[in-house]
């Protein structure tokens, strides 16, 4: 099959250019689709380009939402963009994310303290800053310009670590640097936000913190605790057991009226919205324990999740580029540019100034790859709730593909050269399996 797509894309590339020639819509259009479709379809086959299947994935959902973009707008009366819709699939994406971390994870953070604060110091401060700078020199409208300022703002997310694994770096360094940078992030990225973009857009600084625990933040703790119950202790689960039946109940209590009664007598705006933040933890506290369930049921399930995460961030690209194709018709080839200079900018100083600072080669790799790429997922998610996806958001559908060709190109570049002074520490507990990280590339 994977054969017979690649005949199909091979001929759809003649019909394209036969429609182009002709100029005749009704002919390119569809054949451009086909393309790309029955490519991403059959391109495993190809050795070389097994590792960009997903981003040929999110190249698809870019070409068809720019040809077709009613069809990734509204269903019916259905609004694709409806904001409890994006939280929900931004939220499947981070805990699909959230089940490749493990608590051990953090126990690196001993023996890797100095390059975990190098990491965080050159991401919250490179990426930002090049994005501000990168603004300035191309003259972005103000929300396509707080967008980029935006994903450079994000924590890193676990492409990187997908990316550090191939190429043969300091894994558990990745692995610490992005549980660290995702926990800093609910304070970091709308504070730098509030700094560099202020005058860009409203930026309310709490609302915003709040949003990245609701996106972020939730579903890894939910994540977590499904792996925390792997190796629970008999008292251990029979804890979770409990909070699980207060947390259901809590949910269930609000569902039949609890939260419009806190919605009417609640005056606080602060202490409602801390009430909101509460629920969502229970809400984690049940999807976590009844995932685990589930889990021990289906012991492939974990293998199945980067996929979900996949879905939603193709998901998510789709409706993005669709929502603002006519910005993408008029500014796209600016921002692919900004794509380009803004995440080789992260490549370049994130090493350089790590070797400055005394890192190996292999962990200045690390944090190369750290540094350079963003989590475009929580950048769509922060515009879907500001509701400009289509301004806001744009940055992240453009940056998201090119990070991903541009990681996978370095990742296998030094793969091919190893550092032959492999000196780091290493810690096996925090090493993802191998058979995760390909299972994430695929």
């Amino acid at each position: 099959m994977k054969r017979i797509s690649l005949v199909i894309s091979a001929l759809a590339v003649v019909a394209l250019l036969l429609g182009l020639l002709l100029q005749n819509a009704a002919i390119w259009q569809p054949a451009a689709v086909v393309t790309v479709v029955s490519f991403a379809l059959g391109m495993k086959v190809i050795p070389a380009l097994r590792t960009y299947q997903y981003t040929a994935w999110i190249i698809v959902a870019v070409v068809t939402a720019m040809i077709y973009p009613a069809a990734f707008t509204k269903w019916g009366s259905f609004d694709l963009r409806n904001k409890w819709l994006i939280l929900l699939i931004i939220q499947s994406v981070m805990f699909g994310m959230g089940i490749q971390m493990s608590i051990r994870d953090f126990s690196g953070l001993a023996s890797t303290g100095k390059g975990v604060a190098i990491g965080l110091f050159c991401h919250f401060t490179i990426m930002p800053l090049m994005g501000l700078f990168l603004t300035k020199v191309f003259q972005f409208e103000p929300e396509i310009a707080a967008g980029v300022i935006l994903i450079g703002s994000c924590s890193s997310g676990l492409a990187s670590n997908v990316m550090v694994y191939l190429a043969k770096a300091n894994l558990v360094l990745s692995v610490v640097v992005t549980a660290m940078a995702t926990l800093a992030a609910p304070f970091l990225t709308p504070l730098l936000l509030k700094l560099l973009a202020g005058t860009l857009i409203e930026i309310k600084f709490v609302n915003m913190m709040m949003e990245i625990i609701k996106i972020v933040i939730i579903p890894i703790f939910a994540a977590l605790l499904h792996d925390y119950l792997k190796t629970a202790s008999a008292s251990g689960r029979r804890t979770v057991n409990i909070l699980f039946g207060l947390s259901l109940g809590w949910l269930i209590a609000l569902a039949i009226g609890l939260w419009s009664f806190l919605e009417t007598n609640v005056a606080s705006p602060e202490a409602l919205q801390t009430l909101e933040i509460f629920s969502f933890l229970l809400g984690a506290v049940v999807v976590g324990f009844l995932y685990h369930q589930l889990a021990k049921a289906h012991p492939r399930l974990d293998e199945l999740m980067p996929y979900l995460s996949m879905f939603g961030i193709v998901y998510f690209t789709a409706v993005t580029t669709a929502a603002g194709r006519d910005n993408l018709m008029k500014v796209g080839f600016l921002l692919f540019m900004t794509s380009v200079i803004h995440n080789g900018a992260g490549y370049f100083f994130g090493y350089w100034l790590s070797r400055l600072f005394g890192l190996d080669k292999n962990s200045a790799r690390t944090v190369a790859f750290e540094v350079g790429l963003q989590n475009g997922g929580m950048a769509s998610g922060l515009a879907g709730s500001m509701g400009k996806l289509g301004t806001v958001g744009l940055p992240a559908a453009v940056f998201s593909p090119w990070m991903n060709i541009s990681g996978s190109i370095l990742a296998n570049y030094w793969r091919r050269r190893p550092v032959t002074d492999t000196s780091q520490e290493e810690s096996v507990s925090a090493v993802i399996t191998s058979n995760t990280v390909r299972n994430a590339t695929e």
